[in-house]
């Protein structure tokens, strides 16, 4: 029997038999926790599929409005007297210059991307390094 019973003195129990209740209890805390741990996540999943939802409809809602103020400032400008294509056509000119240009600075900053030359180098160091480890003359961590 590998549990203690409640009028059972632990100081009577042989080691095997603790040994046995210890490794019980750990697998009993593990499996608590663990359930823990899934409740937890599964509430933080709701949380996190219902802030992406209403992200989602922010996001449909801004694009409503983003046309809205377009035809807004394309009428703007036919109410300064310019004709209603030539409107149209400047409202939309301006978005394909935004648009440009945040292409422009997105490509930008892809290519400063490193693709991780620090640890590309220094895991190859360790790997040169655990290769030649026998060979105390030839060590690359003792190079300068």
């Amino acid at each position: 029997m590998s549990e203690a019973l409640p009028g059972e003195r632990v100081e009577e129990k042989s080691l095997g038999e603790l040994v046995a209740l210890a490794s019980s209890n750990v697998s009993n805390l593990v499996r608590a926790e663990m359930d823990l741990a899934k409740l937890e996540l599964k509430a933080d999943a709701k949380k996190a599929a219902l802030g992406s939802a209403m992200f989602g409809i922010a996001a449909l809602i801004a694009g409503l409005i983003v046309i809205l103020l377009s035809m807004a400032a394309a009428y703007g400008l036919v109410a300064l007297g310019i004709w209603h294509w030539a409107a149209f056509l400047i409202v939309s000119g301006v978005y394909l210059l935004l648009a440009l240009g945040l292409i422009g600075i997105g490509y930008l900053r892809i290519r400063k991307i490193d693709g991780a030359k620090r640890t590309r180098r220094t895991l190859k160091d360790d790997i040169t390094m655990l290769r030649h480890r026998g060979d105390s003359d030839d060590t690359p961590a003792l190079k300068g």
